[in-house]
């Protein structure tokens, strides 16, 4: 499980990547506590990744098994309550079993203990994000928009976006979203997404076709 680390005063973000399709799972430190976003296959190995970490919670940006497969060895070792788009959670729980490209993930999810809607704002140490719902991937995704950086699953890609082909997905949702965030993500943003490189809006706003216009 590869890892990068990148850190502000009083904030840490950790990059692990995992699974058979390279998911990105996300970690936010900060004082002692900690989101972790998008935990794929590898629930138990970030768990003890965190160890003397409080975690808060765990946060799912959609429900497909290769960013919900490790919720429940996650939230059995941490004790952290699971957090998701209401439209996505039903899909989470049978997140396990193969999908679309045949790959069978670590487990269903449990059953949310929140559902996160446009406009909740989540909280740790010093770090908050916006919850902005991003439907078009699948239908109950959403991104996390804070200071400088946003988590943007699999709405967004360096160069791409998000396949709609899936059950769930649309391509005239996700167009409608894109336009949302155009106005909703400042340029500036560092994005963070569920799987390959990290990008900015800015870059994305120039290059990126699905957005460019």
């Amino acid at each position: 499980m590869a890892e990068q680390t990148s850190e502000t005063p009083a904030v840490e973000i950790r990059r692990y990547v995992v699974g058979p399709i390279e998911t990105n799972c996300y970690a936010v430190v900060s004082r002692g506590h900690a989101i972790v976003i998008d935990p794929g296959a590898a629930g138990a190995e970030i768990a003890r990744e965190l160890e003397g970490v409080h975690v808060d919670a765990i946060i799912a940006t959609h429900g497909h098994g290769d960013h919900v497969g490790g919720v429940k060895a996650l939230a059995d070792a941490t004790g952290a309550p699971f957090w998701i788009g209401e439209p996505d959670a039903e899909r989470a729980t049978h997140s396990g079993s193969p999908g679309s490209l045949g790959i069978a993930y670590d487990d269903d999810a449990p059953m949310a203990d929140r559902f996160l809607s446009e406009g909740d704002l989540v909280t740790v140490g010093d770090a908050s994000f916006e919850v902005i719902e991003a439907p078009g991937h699948t239908e109950g995704g959403i991104v996390l928009l804070g200071e400088g950086v946003a988590f943007v699953g699999d709405t967004i890609f360096k160069g791409a976006v998000g396949r709609t082909d899936f059950a769930g997905g649309s391509a005239e949702v996700l167009a409608a979203t894109l336009r949302r965030l155009k106005d909703r993500i400042p340029p500036e943003t560092v994005l963070l997404p569920g799987h390959d490189e990290t990008t900015t809006m800015a870059a994305e706003l120039r290059t990126n076709p699905y957005l460019v216009g």
